[in-house]
């Protein structure tokens, strides 16, 4: 019975695997290189993220480095405006659009009209760099790890049943791993290679051992990233948080008043607001209104993101309208989204976390990779095995036999020689006996 139940979970970790590797692979790999964007960026863009400043350097108002990067992008509306909060550092304009869901494409290139940034020095209002950012790099490695490069809809759902199926290939690994005594426990938990360990067996031990111990880090962060892929999920997760309860909050909209500009500048009163009651920020996130009603979105955020507050203010005088994302005014399952990101990523434990994060992803994708290969080699095997089964049968069959017949002809020589030999024997006896006689 145990022997039939665990070739049942031999088989269902073996095609859960061949269905979903190619998949995990993509999604590990592309993890890797996002758990460190933010160093990355900031090491390959360094010549656009960051300005030359000295003492006499001053920054222009915000109005001011607004108007200079609408001039290179004068057919394209800017609708955000990024400001990381350190002095030496450019202030990003983003101009992007997305089309409607139902004239989405198959591939996420489809999904967007235009996706442009512009890059501009905040003491100079020099044009630092204006560049199309649909096929950039970090843009492509999100779309590739969230959707496979697909539309987001098609894409996240693929990505969420594939990390589910490797969910529960982990627990079937787990299963098979199970050692039967403290003899295989000492094998199968860590490396016994000598100079002549094959690599098959170096293969498998990368498989088994590595999978152990990064196991129970890998199905934490693949159900993490399980909260953005399935709904039913992360719905089921804020349930459980909120003590088996359905919370749901009453939307507040908040318009600005339709009136006459009563300040020139209004996006300078909210950029010197959120410096002076959030001076200890990493990001100032602004997205300006797309109509006569609308308001200046601000998300201000914080090196941990659970800190995150969105603000709203007037886009004719500048006055702050609204604010929520307070800490104190969240529900447990608002509070578990607001940790998911950092826990996903690493961020949460800083570059040692990132680091953490970074191997379990190459872990989870080395794992498919490993595991192909083992079945590989035993399907080769046994083919081999059958292809040169009979002819290796027959050639023991016929050694038999040549073995028997020369085991007869042995036996029977020797007889005839030890017939002869008594046949003599007797004569000389007789001989004997006639010369007495």
């Amino acid at each position: 019975m145990k022997r039939t139940l665990k070739k049942l979970i031999e088989r269902i970790h073996l095609w859960l695997g061949l269905i979903s590797g190619f998949v995990v692979f993509i999604i590990g790999l592309s993890g890797c290189m996002l758990a460190f964007e933010e160093e990355i960026k900031s090491l390959i863009y360094d010549y656009k993220y960051t300005v030359e400043i000295n003492d006499n350097s001053k920054e222009k108002p915000l109005s001011e480095i607004f108007k200079a990067a609408c001039l290179i992008s004068k057919s394209i509306p800017i609708n955000r405006i990024e400001i990381i909060n350190k002095e030496d550092h450019s202030y990003i304009f983003k101009n992007y659009t997305f089309v409607p869901d139902e004239e989405a494409g198959f591939f996420y290139w489809e999904d967007t009209e235009f996706y442009y940034e512009v890059f501009v020095n905040p003491y100079t209002t020099e044009i630092i760099e204006a560049e199309d950012q649909t096929f950039g790099l970090f843009r492509f490695l999100v779309s590739l790890h969230v959707s496979l490069l697909l539309n987001h809809e098609i894409g996240t759902r693929i990505v969420g049943i594939t990390t589910l199926i490797f969910v529960i290939m982990l627990i079937t690994g787990l299963i098979l791993w199970w050692p039967k005594n403290k003899k295989a426990l000492k094998v199968r938990t860590w490396f016994r290679w000598k100079s002549t360990t094959q690599w098959r067996r170096k293969n498998y031990d990368l498989h088994n051992i590595v999978g152990f111990y990064s196991m129970f880090l890998v199905i934490f962060i693949a159900l993490t990233g399980l909260m953005w892929a399935l709904d039913w999920f992360s719905h089921s997760v804020e349930w459980i948080a909120n003590g088996g309860k359905t919370i749901e909050k009453e939307k507040v909209k908040v318009v600005s008043t339709l009136a006459p500009l009563v300040s020139d500048y209004p996006l300078d009163i909210v950029h010197n607001s959120l410096r002076k009651n959030h001076p200890q920020a990493k990001i100032y996130s602004i997205s300006l209104p797309q109509d006569s009603l609308g308001t200046i979105g601000t998300f201000v955020v914080y090196n941990e993101k659970i800190r995150g507050v969105y603000l709203q203010f007037d886009q004719y005088s500048g006055e702050p309208l609204h604010a929520e994302g307070k800490w104190e005014d969240k529900t447990n399952g608002e509070k578990v989204w607001a940790y998911n990101y950092d826990i996903h990523t690493g961020a949460i434990g800083g570059i040692v976390g990132k680091t953490i994060a970074f191997f379990v992803s190459l872990f989870s994708a080395s794992l498919p990779v490993t595991g192909f290969l083992i079945w590989y080699s035993r399907n080769k095997k046994k083919k081999k095995l059958k292809r040169t089964g009979g002819s290796r049968g027959a050639k023991k069959v016929a050694k038999g036999v040549a073995v028997n017949k020369l085991n007869q002809t042995e036996s029977s020589t020797c007889f005839e020689k030890t017939g002869h030999q008594k046949a003599a024997r007797i004569r000389r006896i007789f001989r004997k006996l006639a010369v007495f006689l």
